[in-house]
């Protein structure tokens, strides 16, 4: 586990219900942990995905997961700190565009089913309007797809955690089960 997502998530309740469940638990992590930075593992995995989970926070407090989906590598990574994709116009419900203007956490679950491998990643969202911010646009869209672009979302990556495979159900793509 990446040491910044470690102490975010280890909180006291955690730690409580760790005690509990499996007698004493030490994290050992210093409070002053800088941002996890991203490596060349967590980059590939990254770019492989052609889908994402992403929780935003709405503004009563509650939880707001949303399906993010486009070809392989469309969740780019610009930096050790930064993930960003292209967003397009959809059902206009603007829930995770409306939810970070008030609370910009969020936090991404990252799927290899066939591998049984999940990486969630804990950050700061922005979105921008992909008008006003036409460098970034040309970083993220796909020539033919830039005029159905209207935001970019921008995370700073806070904390991440490659996650245990025990549970996962391994599901093929119908091009992946043609490998069979």
């Amino acid at each position: 586990m990446a040491e910044n997502f470690e102490r975010l998530s280890r909180t006291n309740s955690v730690r409580e219900a760790q005690e509990h469940y499996y007698g004493s638990f030490e994290s050992g992590v210093d409070p002053a942990t800088p941002p996890d930075q991203l490596t060349i593992e967590e980059t590939d995995f990254i770019q492989a995905r052609d889908s994402f989970y992403m929780a935003t926070i709405t503004e009563t407090g509650w939880p707001y997961i949303q399906h993010r989906g486009g070809p392989a590598g469309f969740l780019r990574v610009l930096d050790p700190h930064t993930l960003a994709f292209a967003d397009y116009r959809g059902n206009r419900q603007m829930l995770s565009t409306g939810n970070l203007a008030t609370n910009d956490r969020v936090a991404l679950f990252l799927m290899d089913y066939p591998n049984r491998t999940r990486l969630k990643i804990l950050g700061h969202a922005t979105v921008k309007d992909a008008r006003q911010h036409p460098e970034l646009l040309e970083q993220l869209a796909v020539a033919k797809e830039r005029g159905l672009i209207e935001r970019l979302f921008v995370i700073n990556v806070v904390g991440f955690d490659w996650n245990c495979p025990a549970h996962i159900t391994p599901r093929y793509t119908a091009a992946e089960a043609m490998h069979f």
